[in-house]
């Protein structure tokens, strides 16, 4: 969708325009008919509430769109301004008008306050129509573009940083929407490759005889059964001088079967997703460097498919990671863990970062604990724990804490080798998250975030439509804003 910066309305080319409303704060100046209506209809301007009148001005009949943005001194006021925006494009998006005029003098925005509508508006805007070849005209999107009218001084900066958030948190969902036979690990490397161009950012990738030079036989036991070559994407941004880096791990199974401990038919076709945690540090990259973020920050993406050929990884095999530690495999498709050690162990050789916190949809405990509200965070560092529960409720990516501590860890020992994969049914994403605990090189600040119910969703929510939901892009980037820049 492409926002446009104008001094002034035309009403022979845009004929729908949008006001944005407090809550409880009609405009007096609306015109009659509009004002009147909104009232018998109980618009009250409530964050993300809609009404839409006609009226006649200059002898052209005018389209008026009033959006709720909930009261004027909310705390949370940006979310509320960008459900106003999500409102508008969810209303529009397929109405057969092809512009929306954003009236910001009239709705009395400041630049910050616009740039928010706008970022709502774009994100609700974004629908992955590739392969749908049959749609009738009234399911096709119209609304192409965004006139902003009277935008205070600074609204195109305020939106150009807003506009990289937008780009990252599009890449992550396109990511996350394609099927696994265009997305695996090798075309997500490309795909990002492309989307990288010119932006300053450095990628470099691992192949599989590299790996393998590396010893780590944890990620590539689980590659093995494919004809797909796993992959180490390591996509660098240099912005802050000498510092250390920050480093963030996604996990990115392109599709996931459960190999030899395969999952059952009935929707694995959702498996396409479990690289989540790959495309939401991918596109956080992206957004990062798209705004000139002042912080060194590496994302690495560790790649692969997991298949169940006769060359698969076999339940009770052992393996040895990068570390040097030894796995036994209990359940080939508790296999994100395996990836993410031997990637966390490498990043941690490599870059001798202070802080690195890993992404992934780890668990479908995850699911049964949170549903599809927040995502888990684990933590060794209280101060990076909260930093991120901050991020998570600043960006709408929302996070809630879950304990670490000997008692669980010690459940998956195993009798042959220095630990199982999986340990017993209970506490199955704390497990998870101690397995990947033994990684952690001491004096390394480290969390990860098991976001397996928030990639994806069934239903529209506040800024994206059903489907791939973009999670964790935006946390990744208002942490590096607040935590790592600040």
């Amino acid at each position: 969708m492409n926002i446009l910066f104008r001094d002034s309305h035309d009403t022979n080319t845009t004929r729908l325009i949008a006001r944005i409303v407090a809550q409880d704060s009609l405009p007096a100046d609306l015109p009659r008919a509009v004002k009147e209506g909104a009232e018998s209809s109980r618009f009250s301007g409530k964050a993300g509430q809609l009404f839409e009148g006609f009226y006649e001005a200059d002898g052209a009949v005018v389209r008026l769109a009033l959006a709720g943005a909930g009261k004027a001194d909310a705390a949370d006021r940006s979310a509320a301004l960008e459900k106003a925006g999500a409102a508008l494009s969810a209303k529009y998006l397929t109405s057969g008008e092809t512009a929306l005029a954003l009236d910001a003098a009239a709705s009395g925005l400041s630049a910050e306050e616009t740039a928010s509508v706008l970022l709502g508006a774009r994100l609700r805007g974004w629908r992955w129509d590739e392969y749908r070849t049959k749609l009738r005209d009234e399911q096709k999107k119209s609304l192409a573009e965004i006139v902003v009218v009277g935008a205070p001084s600074g609204t195109d900066t305020a939106w150009a940083d807003s506009e990289a958030v937008a780009k990252g948190v599009e890449l992550t969902r396109e990511l996350v929407s394609e099927p696994p036979n265009i997305i695996y690990p090798e075309s997500f490397v490309a795909r990002c490759r492309e989307r990288y161009e010119g932006t300053g950012l450095t990628v470099r990738v691992l192949d599989e005889a590299e790996m393998a030079s590396l010893g780590m036989g944890a990620l590539l036991g689980v590659s093995q059964g494919s004809v797909r070559e796993g992959q180490l994407l390591v996509v660098e941004w240099k912005g802050g001088g000498n510092e250390a880096p920050t480093v963030f791990v996604g996990k990115g199974v392109t599709f996931d079967t459960g190999g030899i401990s395969l999952k059952p038919p009935a929707g694995m076709e959702d498996m396409k997703w479990d690289m989540g945690g790959a495309g939401a540090v991918a596109g956080a990259m992206l957004a990062i460097a798209g705004r000139k973020a002042k912080a060194n920050i590496v994302g690495v993406c560790g790649l692969v498919e997991n298949m169940p050929d006769g060359n698969a990884q076999r339940p009770g095999d052992i393996v040895t990671t990068m570390s040097g530690q030894t796995v036994e495999v209990i359940n080939t498709d508790a296999e994100g863990r395996l990836v993410l050690c031997d990637a966390l162990t490498w990043v941690q050789q490599e870059f001798s970062p202070k802080t690195v916190v890993d992404f992934a949809t780890l668990t479908g405990a995850m699911i049964i604990s949170l549903g599809n509200e927040h995502g888990g965070v684990f933590a060794n560092d209280d101060a990076l724990a909260e930093k991120l529960l901050s991020a998570g409720k600043a960006s709408g990516d929302k996070l809630w804490r879950f304990p670490l501590s000997p008692e669980y860890d010690k459940l998956i020992d195993s009798p042959i080798a220095d630990m199982k994969n999986v340990g017993p049914r209970g506490a199955g994403s704390i497990t998870a998250a101690q397995f990947l605990q033994r990684y952690i090189e001491d004096g390394v600040a480290w969390a990860h975030c098991d976001i397996a119910g928030m990639v994806w969703a069934d239903k529209p929510g506040a800024t994206w439509d059903k489907g791939a939901t973009g999670y964790g892009t935006r946390l990744i980037d208002s942490f590096v804003r607040d935590s790592v820049e600040g």
